[in-house]
This record gives C-alpha cells, sequence and structure tokens, in this order.
C-alpha cells in the first residue's frame, strides 16, 4: 500500500504546527513508570446489516466469513484474507448475540447492536449505546466527545435506526454521512470574521438556551403528568445542544490539527463505494490519531432493505441486485460467492484502517494497541438474529490477547459480556452493561 504523507508518527506531525495548537496525546506528557497507563484509551464500533454466509456447504466453503478450525488452531477464509497481516492483532467470534434481539424481527436489531435493549411489542425505547457509555467517561478530553458516521446519515426510525450511537436516553443520536461534512467539522479551518462570527453565534446559542431552560421552569408547573413527561424528553434535547455549545466554546481559542485535505477523496460519495468508504475509514483513523476523539461509530448500511442507499453498494463489484437481494439469495446456486465476495470487499476495507492504526507509532507500540475495534453484524444470515460475526480488533497495550477464533454457546455466553470486559480494558468501572452476566475473560491476556 503506497504510504501517504500524512501517514506519519504523532511527533512528525506536530513539527509544522503552530505552538498554540492544542497538541494531540504524545509520549513526553507521561510521566515515569506510569507512563504506559497514560496513553489515550479508544474504542470504535462498525456494523453491517443482512449476516454473512454463515453455513456454507463444502463446495462454497471459502466464502464462508467464520474461519476453519477454532483456538489458536484456525484459518481464514477467502472472505477474511486480508485479515492475515494482522492476526496477532485480532479475534474471531462466533456463536454470541444479544438474547434481547431473539424475538426480533431480523430487520429489526441493529438498534440494539450496541445497547443489548430488550424491544416491547408496541414500544421501543432504546437505552445507551456504548459507544456514548464510553463518551460519557473519557470523552471531555478531547474536541469532541465521539464521531457518529454512517453510510446513509442522519436517524432513521426506530428499529430502522441509521446511527449506531443512542443517548443516555435511549434516544438516536444522528450520523454524519458526507466526507466533505466530516472533514470540515474535524479539522476546517476559521479564519478572521469567520472565527468572529462563530463566537457571536455560539454566544447567541446560549442566550437563546438560557432563555428556554426559564421559561420551562414555569411552563412545566402547569402542565399535567403526561405532558411533563413529552416536555422532559424535549429539554433532555434542549440540555445535550447546551452541553454541546458549552464544549464547542471551550474549544474556540485552540485551533483545529492541520490536515492537508488533498490526501482524502472529500468529494467521494456513496455512488462510488469504493472511494466512499475508503474516506470515512480515512477521516475515523485521522480523528483517532489526531486525538480529536477517542470514540466513533460506522454504520456501513442499515437494515431497511431497498430504501437505503447503502443497499445499492454491491454493484461496484459488479455484483447482480442490491445488497439485501445478496443476503436473500446466499443459499441459492453462485449466491454464496456473490454475497462472499462483497463480505470479502468490506473486510478489505476494514483491514487498510486497522493496518492504518497499527502503522501510527505511540509509545512502544501504536495506536491500535491502544484502541478496541469491533467489527460486526446483528445477523448470523439475513432474518437470523443468532451467532453473529464478530471480529474484535486492537487493545495488545490494554491487556487484551487476540491471534484466535473463539466459539461459544449463546445460552452460556452474550455480547454484553464482552462490552462488559471490553468497559474494563478501556479503563471504566461498570458493574453491569445491558444483560450482562459475567466477564468475558477468553480475550484477557
Amino acid at each position: 500500500m503506497k504510504k501517504k504523507t500524512w501517514h506519519l508518527d504523532r511527533r512528525s506531525f506536530l513539527r509544522g504546527t503552530s505552538a498554540t495548537m492544542a497538541l494531540p496525546w504524545m509520549e513526553s506528557m507521561a510521566v515515569g513508570a506510569e507512563a504506559k497507563a497514560d496513553f489515550p484509551r479508544r474504542f470504535c464500533a462498525v456494523y453491517w446489516p443482512f449476516g454473512v454466509v454463515a453455513a456454507p456447504n463444502e463446495e462454497d466453503r471459502k466464502w464462508g466469513w467464520f474461519p476453519t478450525g477454532e483456538g489458536k488452531e484456525f484459518a481464514f477464509t477467502d472472505v477474511l484474507a486480508s485479515m492475515e497481516p494482522l492476526r496477532e492483532n485480532v479475534s474471531v467470534i462466533g456463536g454470541i448475540s444479544h438474547p434481547n434481539g431473539w424475538s426480533m424481527g431480523g430487520h429489526d436489531t441493529g438498534d440494539i447492536f450496541l445497547t443489548g435493549a430488550k424491544y416491547q411489542t408496541g414500544s421501543f425505547v432504546n437505552t445507551i449505546s456504548l459507544d456514548q457509555f464510553v463518551a460519557d467517561q473519557i470523552g471531555n478530553d478531547t474536541r469532541f466527545g465521539s464521531l457518529t458516521l454512517s453510510s446513509d446519515g442522519g436517524v432513521g426510525e426506530p428499529t430502522r435506526s441509521m446511527t449506531l450511537a443512542f443517548s443516555r436516553e435511549g434516544r438516536p443520536i444522528p450520523a454524519l454521512s458526507s466526507p466533505r461534512q466530516i472533514y470540515d467539522r474535524l479539522f476546517g479551518q476559521e479564519q478572521g470574521s469567520s472565527a468572529l462570527q462563530r463566537r457571536r453565534r455560539l454566544e447567541n446559542n446560549v442566550s437563546i438556551l438560557d432563555r428556554v431552560l426559564e421559561h420551562s421552569k414555569d411552563l412545566n408547573r402547569r402542565l399535567g403528568k403526561q405532558d411533563q413527561r413529552k416536555l422532559d424528553e424535549y429539554l433532555s434535547s434542549v440540555r445535550a445542544v447546551e452541553q454541546r455549545v458549552d464544549r464547542a466554546q471551550s474549544w474556540l481559542e485552540i485551533p483545529k490539527p492541520a490536515v492537508a485535505e488533498d490526501e482524502l477523496d472529500l468529494e467521494a460519495t456513496q455512488e462510488g463505494p469504493r472511494e466512499y468508504i475508503q474516506s470515512m475509514y480515512d477521516l475515523m483513523s485521522l480523528a483517532f490519531r489526531t486525538d480529536s476523539t477517542r470514540v466513533a461509530t460506522y454504520m456501513l448500511g442499515q437494515v431497511a432493505g431497498a430504501t437505503t442507499i447503502a443497499n445499492a453498494f454491491p454493484a461496484c463489484l459488479g455484483l447482480p441486485g442490491n445488497w439485501h437481494g445478496l443476503a436473500h439469495g446466499a443459499g441459492k446456486k453462485g449466491g454464496a460467492e456473490n454475497l462472499g465476495r462483497f463480505d470479502q470487499f468490506l473486510a478489505q476495507n476494514h483491514a487498510r484502517f486497522l493496518q492504518s492504526l497499527a502503522d501510527a507509532e505511540e509509545g512502544d507500540g501504536s495506536v491500535l494497541d491502544h484502541t478496541l475495534v469491533l467489527y460486526g453484524s446483528s445477523n448470523s444470515r439475513t432474518h437470523n438474529n443468532h451467532n453473529y460475526p464478530l471480529l474484535l480488533a486492537g487493545g495488545r497495550g490494554l491487556g487484551v490477547k487476540h491471534g484466535q477464533y473463539l466459539r461459544y454457546n449463546e445460552r452460556e455466553m452474550r455480547l454484553s459480556n464482552l462490552f462488559l470486559t471490553m468497559l474494563d480494558r478501556l479503563g471504566i468501572p461498570a458493574e453491569q452493561f445491558a444483560d450482562s452476566t459475567g466477564e468475558f475473560t477468553d480475550i484477557l491476556a
């Protein structure tokens, strides 16, 4: 792979920057024997819909997603072959899922991939997603508490959300989908009058929010209980805006990292999935490596089928039909290869992202060594909410071991147990997450 000019370690990257710039984490910021514990800890999750070729026949075995063998003695199939150079940085996990998703429709479980929430017939109230739980604990040290991306963008609708991120109140957090917009938010520079205008906008926003919250106190006293609940929901959204404004004000005097946009394809759109997916991954990598954020999610596609933009992505490989159709046709003659080739394409892009983090030096290791990256789907095959295909990468500097294929009985192990152990490795104390029942010790070094 050709080395781009921004493939630099942090110390090299900062030599040409202003002395007033907010510096990313550097080794010199740590002191004495405790230095290793002071590295930034990061979390990333990438999700795709519709499942994989989970149980192929012998003829189609190379297009199956899960490896052959088990434990340390396993072999990647053609689908995950791009992970071979990263073998000691990844673990493949099979057999686990969210029990709360077993009774849900096959197109409903994307919403709970990072929450593990229970669906109630007739009403769906989500809970906080793992990324936002992490961001609440470690997001205050960076300009952006978290980065929420998806190929379709926005929010979507309940059980068909276009975002992986949900607030503490279980509300979906809108996802960004335009590389240009994401770059401008992360690295766009404001000069002169534009910076002054931004300051005035923020001050005006503070004034408006203050008036709204003040007026709400009087209004709340005059409402019935049902309307008070609705007002509380609205005010939670207002307070979230207030927090974002406060964060923006606190970073107003600190320039953003200088990242040359000509090294990125910021004009990529979903009509060109190859370039688009690479650009989204590149932006996440840069966000981590410049310490602009330590938490990121990317929903590669959403489960609503033909109504989404990402559903057309397989056409970039010349595959017939759409993503949803490929998944449904995986059991037909030639269908396993068609879906397998697309799963292979997705894995190759993910491997490229992981390698960029592995190539970024940080102390004695790399950015990947201090980052936990979860990659997976909430279907094993389309409409089947069991045996999630999962790949965990990174975190060797956090006490995580890899180079293994772990298989479980989902009656004895669940995905939220993995979440709880990931929180522990990120230094975030938690007695439970969602429906967790214990630790996921097989990934611990």
